[in-house]
């Protein structure tokens, strides 16, 4: 119910924010009484697209720790926390970012994840069954493996291409739309019924294909990571830290938003695959022996 409660609190304030800023440009609707106004939806396409996807990044650690219950070590108490802070400074120094937030949220599952607006304001968490679960030389790998992403600015490319494909599926289901009512339906005046039913599907389905495309990206920055990971804390530490999450049988309990920038993301088989954020743990194993 929280979950529910920081998604809707957050996605109101990207719509409260988007609608500010265009009345602050003026964007005149691109619908009017001469028909479809192709700048004035590029315009309106370009900010709800672009401008979702920047504040969602913007807000990424709020909402992460909202809506994983990841708290921030401040002062570090325990062996381990002190173990953990020091290792994340390490590798953010060796790397040359500024050092992240440490954060630990409760949960069984064998996980980690980072987010943050820039390389430079991120955050590292990982999960308390990771701490009890892996080695130091395990759990090393995996924190490489996260400042890997902070350092290859993962976060705001994925957040690039999420705003370019917005933008596109935004400005084409409302042309296919009003070209479909116009000529097909042969709407006179305004938009009819059929402007909205198929601007809805068109947004369906090149949302689907956009999916694929932003997946797609997502899988093969991992591969990045784990490469980034076996150059700074060595490639054994990263496979076997894998392998550790191969034995894991408990599913990720991570809200979408989040489990694309975790270590690890649920399986997945068939066409499924077009839609995972992660290469499959043995894909991943395979490509950092060369195989």
């Amino acid at each position: 119910m929280k979950r529910i409660f920081y998604f809707l609190i957050t996605n109101l304030a990207i719509v409260l924010v988007l609608s500010v800023i265009m009345n602050l440009l003026g964007v005149q609707p691109y619908l009017n009484a001469n028909g479809l106004d192709l700048g004035n939806l590029l315009t309106f396409s370009f900010i709800i697209g672009f401008g979702g996807a920047f504040i969602s990044l913007a807000l990424s650690k709020w909402t992460a720790k909202r809506m994983s219950g990841a708290a921030v070590i401040k002062n570090p108490s325990t062996a381990s926390e002190i173990w953990l802070v020091n290792t994340v400074g390490s590798l953010s120094q060796r790397v040359g970012i500024k050092m992240p937030e440490v954060a630990v949220f409760n949960s069984a599952e064998v996980n980690a994840f980072a987010t943050g607006m820039t390389k430079n304001r991120s955050m590292v968490a990982v999960s308390s069954g990771l701490l009890g679960t892996m080695t130091k030389e395990e759990a090393e790998g995996v924190l490489a493996h996260e400042i890997s992403h902070i350092v290859n600015g993962d976060m705001v490319t994925l957040t690039l291409i999420q705003g370019v494909l917005n933008t596109f599926v935004m400005f084409l289901s409302r042309v296919i739309g009003y070209t479909v009512d116009k000529m097909f339906f042969n709407t006179r005046r305004g938009t009819g019924p059929a402007f909205f039913v198929i601007r809805i599907i068109a947004e369906i389905m090149l949302g689907v294909l956009a999916s694929i495309i932003v997946m797609w990206f997502s899988r093969k920055r991992e591969f990045r990571a784990d490469a980034g990971s076996a150059t700074l804390a060595g490639r054994e530490k990263m496979i076997a830290a894998l392998e550790k999450l191969r034995m894991q049988q408990i599913p990720s309990a991570l809200p979408k938003p989040i489990a694309a920038f975790a270590i690890s993301g649920a399986k997945a088989n068939g066409l499924r695959k077009l839609f995972a954020s992660h290469p499959s743990l043995d894909e991943r194993i395979a490509a950092l022996r060369g195989h």
